[in-house]
């Protein structure tokens, strides 16, 4: 190699950064010992700004374009080099890229939970996470405070910061909120904004980095209060346990009668049973009128009467067996067609059979 060609190779004409990855904040241009050519071309693609440190200090800055390095365009670095009237001689700089579009899919979330003072159930411990959003606004407050000398500053070397501020935050907005656990998800949207803003005000004037978004993703409760509040929304769906308890019976019973080899036991709850549900449910002091029903039906079918309440129709087999089970006895009240009043088990012919006298002494 000449000595022209040798002296050529030693001097940067070209300064330009084609970012292949999508993750790097800050990138230093590799000069090496090389020194910059008097009138070398800079070019500063879009998203980008090109910073000129001199000696440890931030010189001029570049925004997008395509420039012709001379004093014209170099004021800072003229004046710091004493250049009053222009140079002409190759000069040492460092060059740093600077990404000024966003750098997206960055995650944040909470390492331990945050305690967060329910207004309807009291204190309780949470969990979140979500994505944000970056992007230095300010080129030379991002270089000297977070970048210094590092050749190569990528946004995972900043995740660490930048997720404690984003967690501390969130932590004071949600604990100051007044908003109940159970409404979180509908107000995602106004508490990432608030938390996006208090994380801004720190960030911006120390670091010079824009959050343009920050999106909470979930906010979880721990799996013992996931119980509870299911089980409570279960208790809220149910309403009235006696009232669902009654239209249970009222569901399991024509069943029964409609299985007559089953008897009360295919409904899955005894006659008796859903007497004393009944008679729970049925006012002390002004039980309903016991009014005989009317159905069109096979005379042998009996309707037992509880509480306040008539049951059935059963047949012959289902009471004996309901007397065999204790479920009804010879008191209990019971009505078919063709008979006047509701009567008593035992003083009806048809029925007596299934209560025989007690063995002689």
């Amino acid at each position: 190699m000449g000595l022209v060609s040798k002296l050529r190779a030693e001097l940067v004409d070209i300064i330009e950064w084609v970012d292949s990855t999508r993750n790097t904040i800050v990138w230093r241009f590799p000069r090496y010992q090389n020194e910059i050519k008097n009138g070398a071309r800079l070019v500063v693609r879009p998203g980008q700004s090109a910073i000129f440190v001199d000696r440890g200090r931030v010189a001029d800055v570049f925004p997008p374009g395509t420039y012709e390095l001379n004093t014209k365009n170099l004021p800072v670095l003229t004046t710091l080099r004493s250049w009053p009237h222009g140079f002409n001689s190759p000069f040492k700089a460092e060059v740093y890229f600077v990404t000024t579009r966003q750098v997206t899919e960055l995650k944040w979330g909470t390492p331990h939970p945050v305690l967060l003072r329910d207004p309807e159930f009291g204190p309780l411990r949470v969990r979140a996470f979500g994505t944000y959003t970056l992007r230095a606004v300010k080129p030379e407050a991002l270089l000297a405070e977070l970048v210094g000398t590092d050749g190569s500053f990528e946004a995972d070397e900043i995740e660490v910061l930048l997720r404690s501020i984003v967690v501390s935050e969130f932590s004071e907005v949600v604990s100051s909120t007044e908003i109940s656990v159970v409404d979180l998800a509908k107000n995602f949207g106004k508490l990432s904004e608030d938390v996006r803003r208090a994380v801004l005000l720190r960030i911006d004037e120390e670091y010079g980095l824009d959050m343009p978004s920050l999106v909470i993703v979930n906010v979880s409760v721990p799996e013992q209060v996931e119980r509870a509040l299911d089980a409570r929304s279960s208790m809220g769906v149910l309403g009235d346990l006696n009232r669902y308890q009654q239209y249970q019976l009222g569901e399991s019973i024509p069943t029964a009668a409609a299985n007559p080899a089953g008897g009360l036991a295919g409904a899955g709850i005894g006659l008796g049973m859903g007497m004393a549900i009944a008679g729970s449910a049925a006012p002390a002091k002004s039980p309903l009128p016991l009014v005989p029903p009317t159905p069109e039906g096979d005379p042998a079918l009996w309707h037992v009467a509880s509480g306040g309440r008539t049951f059935g129709p059963y047949t012959v087999g289902q009471l004996a067996q309901g007397v065999a089970a204790g479920e009804v006895t010879s008191d209990s009240m019971v009505w078919t067609v063709g008979m006047v009043a509701w009567t008593p088990m035992g003083r009806v012919a048809r029925l007596a059979v299934l209560f025989p006298p007690p063995p002689p002494a």
